[in-house]
């Protein structure tokens, strides 16, 4: 029971699906063979049963076309007013996708969902208005016409003779439920004559071309068939999730079983033709078992040729790996669902059938409820695998020179004590070479292995010795169960090797693919990326390997390159092909089948339908077909990283656009603002002692050259803090390495701003012992002038300003606190931030550079700087590490208390 139950395990994608249909609305498409057959009407009507049983239905847009009938059913649906766009000068209606989403529904009715929307609209197409619609959990009812299906497009041109641009991707209706909407083709048409469909003019038009008899029917019957596999892939799925076994026969498929036989070709034509025959899909299996992974280089190109022509010829091509064939055919059979499944019987003897079994034989056996369509091979041209089976390892002779020293070991042995041994005994170490040599070599060696023992056993041990006859027949078992020996070990362990050279190879591969995204995962630099993904390439493939990206204009440039690749190597005949697998999206080159005269194989790099470039690998000569397929599975890595790198790129580039602009404007209206105040009240003042020199005191003079003098000081503190800032963030300020007391630098700072401390009360904490630092002391002197300013800024007048030192046995901290309004979270932690002013402060001047300069200096010191409320307002500390003293080192003496 636990085998079944992993055999029938639910698909991980069909569960992921199931997942992703519970996040968002439900999607159920009213499709029909072509307009007039009453999609929309089986809506509407839909619509209402809804609406009765309590459901909230809205319409999104729905095009009555005038019908009195549907008109009706209208009536009592609220309906969502369409959005007003004008393009070239025209008004037009479209749905309003917003108005929708606010009003958020259970279910909208969206008419004709293929609908190219007017330019200037959110989407161009009218299914993207209704994916954003489902993802936002809203039910979604519509109607489609089968000749807009993605898939279909090129069928119903060739039916119709005419194009259809307007088409609604497969993918959309893969989640939906497909309400089939049919009338008869003579009721259809005459509605058209009722001018029920088309004013009459156009009807008599319409039933000239599009409307046909004959394109009628045909396209009756791909709707049914379209919707009938759709319910019947929603079966498979259902049986997978509830662990069902099939097959259910309420509709058929049909398998064919594949090969590395050229006969293949003839079973894939035959199941193709079969599977047109009843009207439904087909699936091409190959299953990889140990010994088939034995076969030669000739096997596998036949296999690649086979599996190749089941994709061409419309198949569904699976592979599978597993020890029994038979098995994983019925398995496989079952899972998908099949009615019909297509086997070939090479020609081949009864006794071939004995030892190995037949395979065709197993699968008629297990496959109950299946029918089976045997294809015998009258061509007789498949190469039995028993003779490739037995000539592996044959050009190895390090195993038959084993053979040799093990039995003559052995046999000198046994010779020697023979007397002792007894016959038994030495029959039963003639079979320790046997499992050895059958072990290393395989089944070949082995079983030379058993004949030699054979001849040496029966020669020299089995009375009469010397000579080939036997007296006692029982001996001719043992002789049998050598041969068997040797057979059945060397099997064995040819398969546990073929099974640990598959799995090495697997894990390689994944350990590879591993690597690769680990690599480039860790990197930002575009050019490293490339240079890494090259380099890992050339490490797994062995052969040269470039990417080639389009630059600016478009042109496609070789970017990267590792091994041999050369200039030489990239001529026109060489870029012409890289150019048409930009374009197509498809690979092309040496070793496929389109321009295959090229020197490389070329793989499109794209993530979506977006192209980032071309993976060229130079093929000097033969590559594996497994590596090219690895190559290919490597390219989706490839272009996603690529992509997530050149993102980055341009989100670094919006980003410091971003910032430089939020720079330029700080630093405008820093400008129109700290520089025009000052500036104002200079030109104020120095007009007004020039017009009246003579009217004023000594005294009213002196104000007003104090206010020129003031705002002078602020105009250059405001420079100064600009120049600080470049110059600290272009790395042109250089710290000095001086020893410097901290007091020296208060009480430097205190004076610098004695007009501006006078309207506030400044409280000193400083120790008298205060050790020496190590820094720069114009800049340190500058850290305090900020932030004092800063504190005499954001505080009441009159009001007291702190001003704390202390020491501890690894740095200096300092802390200035003021009472003054606190701040959020939020502002304390972008007080120091370029350019950045608490909102609430407006009234207050300033760039809002000075924290930052503080904090820039702090941190070149190897401080830190932080800010943090107290219980009358805002205190910001920062520390200054002491310096280490070396063994012999003094340091200056300390010089007076300049601070107090």
């Amino acid at each position: 029971m636990q085998g079944r139950n992993e055999d029938f395990r639910p698909d991980p994608e069909v569960l992921l699906k199931e997942i992703q249909q519970e996040r968002r609305g439900k999607l159920t498409v009213f499709l029909g063979a072509m307009a007039g057959v009453g999609k929309t009407y089986a809506m509407l009507e839909a619509a209402q049963e809804r609406i009765k049983e309590g459901i909230d239905v809205v319409v999104g847009w729905v095009e009555t076309h005038g019908r009195k009938e549907t008109e009706e059913l209208l009536k009592g649906l609220p309906i969502i007013p369409p959005v007003r766009i004008i393009y070239r000068g025209k008004e037009f209606l479209e749905m309003n996708v917003d108005a929708i989403i606010r009003r958020k529904p259970a279910l909208v009715l969206v008419d004709e969902l293929a609908h190219t929307n007017v330019p200037g609209s959110r989407h161009v197409k009218r299914y993207q208005d209704v994916e954003e619609i489902l993802n936002e959990g809203i039910d979604v009812y519509t109607t489609l016409n089968i000749q807009h299906v993605e898939s279909l497009n090129d069928i119903v041109t060739q039916i119709t003779g005419v194009p259809i641009k307007e088409t609604v991707p497969d993918r959309l209706l893969e989640m939906a439920e497909i309400q089939l909407v049919d009338i008869p083709p003579e009721e259809l048409i005459l509605r058209f004559k009722e001018g029920k469909v088309y004013v009459p003019e156009k009807a008599e038009e319409a039933l000239k071309h599009f409307f046909r008899p004959g394109n009628i029917n045909a396209l009756r019957q791909l709707a049914m068939r379209y919707a009938a596999k759709r319910v019947d892939l929603q079966l498979e799925s259902y049986m997978r999730i509830h662990r069902i076994e099939g097959p259910w026969q309420v509709s058929d498929r049909v398998m064919v079983c594949v090969s590395s036989s050229p006969f293949s070709a003839r079973l894939i034509r035959m199941a193709k033709r079969l599977a047109e025959g009843i009207g439904t899909d087909w699936i091409a299996v190959y299953v990889e078992t140990p010994e088939r992974l034995l076969s030669g280089a000739d096997e596998k190109s036949q296999l690649n040729k086979n599996l190749e022509l089941a994709r061409e010829l419309g198949a569904e091509v699976i592979t599978v790996s597993g020890e029994d064939i038979a098995e994983e055919v019925v398995k496989l059979a079952k899972r998908k669902n099949v009615t019909h499944l297509i086997i070939g019987k090479p020609l081949r003897s009864r006794l071939y059938e004995l030892f190995h079994g037949s395979v065709v034989n197993k699968v008629i056996k297990k496959s109950e409820g299946i029918i089976i369509h045997v294809i015998p091979d009258r061509s007789n041209i498949e190469k039995r695998r028993s003779i490739s089976y037995f000539k592996i390892n044959v050009s190895t002779y390090i195993h038959y020179i084993e053979v040799l020293i093990l039995d003559a070991i052995i046999t000198i042995f046994n010779h020697t004590f023979k007397e002792n041994l007894g016959i038994l005994n030495i029959g039963m170490s003639f079979l320790l070479p046997i499992l050895i040599v059958s072990i290393h070599g395989g089944i070949l060696p082995g079983v030379i292995a058993a004949v030699i023992n054979i001849v040496l056993f029966d020669i020299l041990f089995i009375p009469p010795t010397g000579s080939f006859s036997v007296s006692d027949l029982r001996y001719i078992i043992t002789f049998i169960i050598f041969l068997l020996v040797g057979f059945f070990t060397g099997s064995l362990s040819q398969r546990i090797k073929v099974e640990i050279k598959k799995w090495r190879e697997r894990g390689d591969n994944l350990e590879a693919l591993y690597s690769l995204s680990r690599d480039i995962a860790a990197l930002a630099d575009f050019e490293e990326v490339l240079n890494k993904i090259v380099e890992r390439m050339y490490e797994i493939l062995q052969k040269p390997v470039a990417l080639i990206l389009p630059n600016e204009r478009g042109t496609l440039q070789v970017k990267a390159t590792s091994g041999e690749w050369t200039e030489d190597f990239w001529d026109e005949n060489e870029k012409g092909v890289a150019t048409w697998v930009f374009r197509k999206g498809e690979k092309a080159g040496r070793g496929t089948d389109t321009l295959n005269n090229a020197k490389g194989f070329y793989l499109p790099l794209q993530v979506g339908k977006r192209a980032e470039g071309v993976m060229g690998i130079y093929l000097c000569d033969d590559i594996e077909k497994e590596k090219l397929l690895l190559a290919e599975a490597f390219a989706g890595l490839i272009a996603v990283a690529i992509n997530r790198v050149r993102l980055y790129k341009q989100a670094q580039e919006a980003k410091f656009v971003a910032e430089s602009e939020k720079v330029r404007s700080a630093i405008f209206n820093s400008i129109s603002h700290d520089l025009r105040t000052p500036l104002s009240s200079i030109i104020g003042a120095v007009t007004t002692l020039l017009d009246n020199d003579k009217g004023f005191d000594s005294v009213h003079k002196r104000e007003l050259l104090q206010t020129i003098k003031q705002e002078a000081i602020r105009m250059n503190r405001f420079i100064t803090n600009l120049l600080n800032v470049a110059r600290l963030e272009s790395g042109e300020l250089k710290l000095k390495d001086e020893w410097i007391d901290i007091q020296d630098v208060i009480g430097v700072a205190i004076r610098r701003l004695g007009e501006i401390l006078k309207s506030r009360t400044l409280v000193l904490n400083i120790p008298s012992d205060l050790p020496l630092v190590k820094g720069d002391f114009i800049l340190l002197e500058q850290v305090f002038v900020n932030l004092l300013d800063n504190a005499v800024k954001y505080s009441k007048s009159n009001s007291e300003i702190y001003l704390n030192v202390k020491p501890t046995s690894k740095w200096i901290e300092v802390s200035i606190s003021n009472k003054g309004p606190k701040l959020s979270d939020e502002d304390l932690e972008r007080i120091f931030d370029k350019f950045y002013r608490v909102p609430s402060s407006s009234d207050v001047t300033g760039t809002g550079l000075g924290l930052t300069i503080c904090k820039e200096i702090v941190e070149a010191h190897k401080g830190r700087i932080w800010a943090y409320n107290h219980a009358e307002g805002l205190t910001i500390a920062f520390t200054i590490p002491l310096p280490e003293i070396e063994i012999g080192e003094i340091p200056p003496t300390k010089r007076g208390d300049a601070g107090e």
